[in-house]
């Protein structure tokens, strides 16, 4: 867990982009957070109405991601928990997620905020996921990443460069 050098991302006229946020629903405690702390962070960018869709797990966010991004919207927050137990699981879980959200991202042109945890304990997520206690919280810093990112990309539009 970094915990430090995170930068300082200013946020300004993002009122206008359309922003969807997929959040999977293992582990409920941190997911539900991390979903609270992108809200917070969309909110106070101006975004009051971000679509919100709920999915079973982290391996299913890069399809709904895909349909958000297929749809015109400007960014999409993937959010989500993976554990790490036994077997395997994990890292093909973790794998499937990062290449999958990583292709939806280039093929689309839009930014992927990366708010899915990967982590050795329950406790290390719930450290991450903005809860009461909690050192970091990665949905309010993926929000902020993917909205950033989607305003400097408009501005590379050609109505806008001089």
């Amino acid at each position: 867990m970094a915990g430090t050098g995170s930068p300082d991302i200013p946020i300004e006229d993002a009122q206008d982009l359309r922003i969807g946020i997929v959040a999977a629903r293992w582990h409920a405690e941190a997911t539900d957070a991390l979903l609270a702390g992108a809200l917070r962070a969309l909110g106070e960018a101006g975004i009051e109405q971000p679509t919100v869709l709920r999915v079973p797990g982290t391996f299913e966010l890069a399809v709904a991601a895909g349909a958000l991004a297929e749809r015109g919207y400007d960014a999409v927050v993937a959010l989500g928990v993976v554990v790490r137990g036994g077997t395997p699981h994990f890292d093909y879980v973790c794998q499937a997620a990062t290449v999958g959200l990583t292709e939806v991202s280039v093929r689309h042109g839009i930014p992927i905020g990366f708010g899915v945890l990967t982590c050795d304990t329950e406790q290390q997520a719930y450290d991450r996921a903005g809860l009461p206690g909690s050192r970091e919280d990665k949905g309010y810093d993926a929000a902020l990443a993917a909205v950033s990112t989607a305003l400097t990309l408009h501005s590379l539009r050609p109505e806008r460069i001089p």
